[in-house]
C-alpha cells in the first residue's frame, strides 16, 4: 500500500523544476539593459526659394520657312546653289532665261519714247490754240480738243511709264535670290524647264534655323498650378516674354543656349488636354534642325518659401507617405504630402513646419516613440 509514494515525490520534483526553467528566461528578461537610442542624422527644414519644375515634350520648327515659286514663266538657265546647303540673304538661287523679258523692257521703253513725243505735240498744239481761242478765231471745239488731246497725251505717257515698270519688274523676277539666312532643299525644277508662276510654280523651300522655334504642350494641370501658384504668390515669374526654357536632347545634353517662350496658346487643346506654347531658341551653329523632339524645361520659374528634404527621408507606410521628426529626443510619425522633385530632395507641400528636425540617415531603424542620438546634420 506504501509502494506508489516514491512516484508522486519524482513528479512533484519534476514539476517544481520545469517551473524553475520557465521563469528564467523572464527573470533574464525583466534584468536586460534597456535598448540604446538609434543614432540618425537630422536636417532642420528651412523655406526657400527653389526653381518650380515645369518639364514637357516638345519639338523644333523652324521660326521662318519660305517657298520660293517663280513669280513669271520662263525657262530654267541656272540653278545657282547647292541643294541642301546653307544659303545667305541675297544669294543667287534660280536664273530664269532673261532675253524674251529684256526685250519686252526695251519695247516699253520704246512706246514710252512714242507716247512722251505724242505729249510734246499736244502741248504745243494747245499752247498755240488757246490765244486764238481767246482771240475768237478759233471755235471753242478747236479748244476743247487741244485740250483734250493734251490729257490723253499725258495719260499714255503715264500708262507707257506703268508699262515700263512691269517690264522691268518681269525682268527682276528672272534673277531669283534668297529673301533669308538659312537651308535651302532640292530643287524641284532642273536646267531647261519651263516654270510657271503659281502652284506649278514651286521651286524649293527655304528654312531658317536660327533663331529655332520649340512648340511643346504644357498639360493642364501643370497650367492650373503655374496660375493658381502666381495668384497666391508662391510661384515667382521673371514677367511675360521672359520665361526661359532649357532645351535637353534626345541624348540627354543640354543644349547649350537657352531659349525664351514667346506665345502661349489661348485656348486648351480639346483632344491632348494642353496649351500650346512656342519658345525662341538660338541656334548660331545650326546643330539643331528642325523636326528633332526634345525635352523642354523652365529655369527662372522660383517656389517662393519652399520647404524640403531630402528624398531618402520620405519613408511609404499603410496611409501613405511619412517622416520621422524628432521631438524631445525621441521619434515622432509626421505624415506628409511631398511635391515635386528638386535634384535629390523632395519639395514638402503639407506636414511639415520651417524647423522641424527631420530624421534622414537611420530612419529605417525608428519606430514611433523610439528613443534617438542625433548624431550631426546630414550631409
Amino acid at each position: 500500500m506504501t509502494a506508489p509514494r516514491p512516484a508522486s515525490l519524482a513528479g512533484l520534483a519534476g514539476v517544481c523544476l520545469f517551473a524553475a526553467l520557465a521563469a528564467a528566461p523572464a527573470a533574464r528578461a525583466q534584468q536586460a539593459p534597456p535598448r540604446p537610442p538609434a543614432e540618425v542624422t537630422v536636417v532642420e527644414v528651412a523655406p526657400r526659394n527653389t526653381p518650380a519644375q515645369f518639364e514637357a515634350t516638345g519639338k523644333t520648327e523652324s521660326s521662318r520657312l519660305v517657298e520660293i515659286r517663280a513669280r513669271v514663266e520662263g525657262y530654267l538657265d541656272r540653278i545657282a546653289y547647292q541643294e541642301g546647303s546653307v544659303v545667305k540673304q541675297g544669294d543667287l538661287l534660280f536664273q530664269l532665261d532673261p532675253k524674251p523679258f529684256e526685250a519686252a523692257l526695251d519695247s516699253a521703253r520704246a512706246a514710252l519714247a512714242q507716247a512722251q513725243a505724242r505729249a510734246v505735240n499736244a502741248s504745243a498744239t494747245l499752247r498755240r490754240v488757246r490765244p486764238l481761242a481767246q482771240e475768237k478765231a478759233l471755235s471753242q471745239k478747236d479748244l476743247d480738243d487741244a485740250v483734250a488731246a493734251d490729257l490723253e497725251a499725258q495719260a499714255a505717257v503715264a500708262a507707257a511709264k506703268a508699262q515700263v515698270r512691269t517690264a522691268e519688274l518681269n525682268l527682276g523676277y528672272t534673277t531669283i535670290r534668297s529673301p533669308l539666312t538659312g537651308k535651302a532643299g532640292d530643287s524641284a525644277q532642273r536646267e531647261g524647264s519651263l516654270v510657271t508662276p503659281g502652284s506649278a510654280g514651286l521651286l524649293t523651300t527655304l528654312v531658317q534655323t536660327d533663331p529655332m522655334w520649340v512648340v511643346f504642350g504644357l498639360g493642364e494641370q501643370d497650367v492650373l498650378r503655374f496660375r493658381s501658384g502666381v495668384a497666391a504668390g508662391t510661384l515667382k515669374t521673371p514677367g511675360q516674354g521672359k520665361v526661359a526654357v532649357e532645351i535637353v536632347l534626345a541624348d540627354g545634353r543640354v543644349f547649350p543656349q537657352q531659349g525664351v517662350i514667346t506665345y502661349v496658346a489661348p485656348t486648351v487643346d480639346a483632344q491632348t488636354g494642353t496649351v500650346t506654347l512656342r519658345a525662341e531658341v538660338p541656334n548660331p551653329d545650326g546643330s539643331l534642325s528642325p523636326g528633332q523632339f526634345v525635352r523642354t524645361r523652365a529655369v527662372n520659374i522660383e517656389l517662393v518659401d519652399a520647404l524640403m528634404v531630402p528624398q531618402r527621408a520620405v519613408m511609404q507606410g499603410a496611409k501613405g507617405k511619412f517622416v520621422y521628426v524628432v521631438v524631445d529626443g525621441k521619434a515622432e510619425v509626421r505624415p506628409v504630402e511631398p511635391g515635386q522633385f528638386y535634384g535629390d530632395q523632395w519639395i514638402i507641400t503639407k506636414g511639415l513646419k520651417a524647423g522641424d528636425p527631420v530624421v534622414v540617415d537611420g530612419a529605417i531603424k525608428l519606430a514611433p516613440g523610439a528613443p534617438v542620438k542625433v548624431t550631426g546634420p546630414a550631409k
